[in-house]
């Protein structure tokens, strides 16, 4: 296993990590989740995505279990959980001081443990106050609740705002963002943060490397695996997204490359991520320990992504973006 540095901090995590979306708490209860979890501790991960809003806290607690029953040892153990939306009442949802504590609280007993590593933003709250957002993320540091924050999904201008409000208060500002990327969402990490990465060391844990399934090739308009993430009710509208002539077609496009290289096609997209030097770690996810087992062989194959090979990919998918474009939001 490669560890880099989580954005400009000491702390290293796994290149490639492991997130609960989805599966935890839905498809997988704890029997599963140890067999996963234990297959994944063995090829080197220590970086462990949550939420406090996957299957409604019971991911949380699924992996809270299985790491006990597995007896691992805390400080080998990279913990993460996200917050934002944390149920139906008036102050369950946000980034309100009041949410963001009695949210880390919450799923520090969902999970069964004293403190987590990162605690992320799961997304912006426009209607909360910035400072009180980063006053709230530095309370629950203080307090040994985490010891860095981060934020999801965010713009380049909410985390420059969070940083200017930390600045000017002497208090510590958002070390990572968690934006999707992968092989058909690229703009924000690889132009909109591209500022970001010098200004403020910032680091990324990027989600959905295999875009919910699609980069793995086993999926046609007329064919959808049982089990599958895009087989779930709850997933229909990315399916019909995802599902479509255009997409599908470079799909197929991209597998004549995997096999130019040796990979699979889920390999070969993973790779692709991990070649990005501003990556810290690479978030996959999977339902049976075997899928794991073949993500993680993905290393063996960034040093195969030539520039010639990264050209081919570039053609197929026609998703590059302008390095000139500004962002203005």
């Amino acid at each position: 296993m490669e560890y880099r540095f989580l954005g400009r901090s000491g702390l290293k995590v796994s290149a490639l990590s492991f997130g609960a979306w989805v599966t935890f708490g839905n498809q997988v209860q704890v029997p599963e989740a140890k067999k996963i979890l234990e297959g994944a501790l063995k090829a080197g991960v220590n970086f462990f995505d949550n939420a406090e809003v996957y299957a409604g806290g019971k991911a949380e607690e699924v992996m809270g279990q299985a790491f006990k029953e597995l007896g691992t040892k805390r400080s080998d153990l990279v913990l993460t959980t996200k917050i934002f939306w944390g149920g139906q009442g008036p102050n369950d949802k946000g980034l309100s001081r009041k949410h963001i504590v009695e949210a880390t609280q919450a799923s520090l007993k969902r999970y069964q443990v004293d403190y987590f590593d990162v605690i992320f933003a799961h997304r912006p709250d426009v209607t909360t106050p910035m400072e009180e957002t980063v006053r709230a993320f530095n309370h629950i540091i203080e307090k040994g609740h985490c010891f860095y924050w981060g934020t999801s999904e965010w713009t380049a201008q909410q985390i420059e705002a969070a940083w200017g409000v930390a600045k000017r208060l002497n208090l510590i500002g958002p070390l990572v963002e968690q934006p999707e990327y992968n092989l058909f969402a690229r703009e924000k990490v690889e132009v909109e943060y591209a500022p970001l990465y010098k200004e403020y060391g910032l680091g990324l844990t990027t989600w959905s490397p295999l875009a919910s399934g699609l980069l793995t090739g086993k999926y046609s308009k007329d064919h959808i695996p049982e089990g599958s993430r895009f087989a779930l009710e709850a997933h229909k509208g990315s399916r019909e997204r995802s599902l479509v002539e255009e997409k599908l077609g470079k799909v197929d496009k991209l597998k004549k490359v995997a096999e130019e290289v040796g990979a699979s096609l889920a390999q070969l997209s993973l790779a692709w991520a991990l070649k990005n030097p501003h990556v810290s770690t690479v978030i996959t996810g999977a339902s049976k320990p075997e899928q794991f087992e073949e993500n993680v062989q993905a290393f063996k194959f960034v040093p195969k992504l030539t520039p010639e090979i990264m050209d081919k990919i570039d053609e197929i998918m026609q998703t590059k973006p302008t390095p000139s474009k500004v962002y203005r939001e």
